[in-house]
This record gives structure tokens, sequence and C-alpha cells, in this order.
């Protein structure tokens, strides 16, 4: 997905809900900390981006993301890029998360901001994770040199995560960064 991509979705699902925030959560997250073309395509493949509307106790504005731009709507059809709706609790993220989040609005999102996780958080959500997507984008971004290992394996002290969990976790980001 590139920077105008998110930016489509962003507009689209401020629209939906008449909202002016959202925040966007998952692998392509990324995009509020760097540009698409500084990444490595494992970063920027997807063709989905999970939108969590700022204001949903119910949970019924992620579903009205997902019915209006979701997976096989128009809007997917005709664009090749789709939004999922999720809520603040589909992703295991280190305690503090929220107050991280990076504000991104552009002239592309017409008035939307869109609020990005931390890299550092999404990396950890993506290794708790554990899918075999999530290790080939935890791969890529340790590649880059855009992000500290120190940095993440601290903030994986900050996740609810079992010893066990944090030890395959810490192991898993050693491997990642040594294969730079």
């Amino acid at each position: 997905m590139t920077r105008n991509e998110i930016e489509h979705i962003i507009r689209a699902a401020g629209a939906i809900l008449n909202d002016t925030q959202v925040i966007v959560v998952g692998s392509q997250a990324i995009l509020g900390f760097v540009s698409d073309d500084a990444l490595p395509p494992e970063a920027t493949m997807s063709v989905e981006a999970d939108i969590v509307p700022f204001h949903d106790p119910d949970e019924r504005k992620a579903d009205l993301i997902d019915g209006s731009i979701g997976e096989g709507s128009l809007f997917h059809d005709n664009f090749h890029i789709y939004a999922q709706g999720v809520s603040r609790h589909t992703s295991r993220l280190p305690s503090g998360w929220e107050s991280r989040l990076i504000p991104w609005a552009t002239e592309g999102t017409m008035g939307v901001t869109a609020w990005f996780l931390d890299p550092y958080d999404l990396l950890i959500a993506k290794y708790l994770a554990n899918r075999p997507k999530d290790h080939d984008f935890c791969q890529a971004m340790a590649r880059t040199g855009l992000l500290n290992m120190h940095r993440l394996l601290d903030r994986l002290e900050e996740v609810e995560s079992t010893q066990d969990e944090r030890r395959q976790i810490s192991q898993r980001i050693h491997r990642d960064f040594d294969l730079k």
C-alpha cells in the first residue's frame, strides 16, 4: 500500500463514520512513520488497512467500515485496496500505546486525522500475532535499520504476555536484527 492509498482509505473511513479521527493499526500503520518508498516490499505489500474508529464503544462503527469499504466491497473492487474495521482490543499492544500514537493529516486525508501506531508498538503487536506474514514484516523492518533493537526489547517488557512469550519474542527480535 502506498501513502496515497492509505490517504484514500482514511478519507473514506472519515466520510463513512462522519468523524475527523481514525486510528490505523496493523502493518500499514508503518506508513505514518516512514514513506512507502523508504520501505521494503514486505512492509507495504498488504492491500488492507486496519482502521479503528476513534469513538466506538459498541464496535458498530468498525462493522460499518467493513460493510462499506471492507473486503469484497465496491470500494475494494474499484480501488483494489480495502479497510478492515477493528476494535482497540484487536491487537495486543504495550501499555501506554495510545499516548504514543502518531497524528497524521495531509491534504489527501481532507480533514481527517489518522493516528498511527508507534512503530515499536506495531512490531510488538506483530511479534505477538505470530503469523507467517507477521514474521516477514518484522524481519523486513529489522533489516531497514529504521528501528532500534534495544528500544524494541524495552517495549516488549511493557506488554501483557507470559514469560515464555517474552522469551520467544526476544529470541526472534535478536535473530531478525542479526539478519541485517
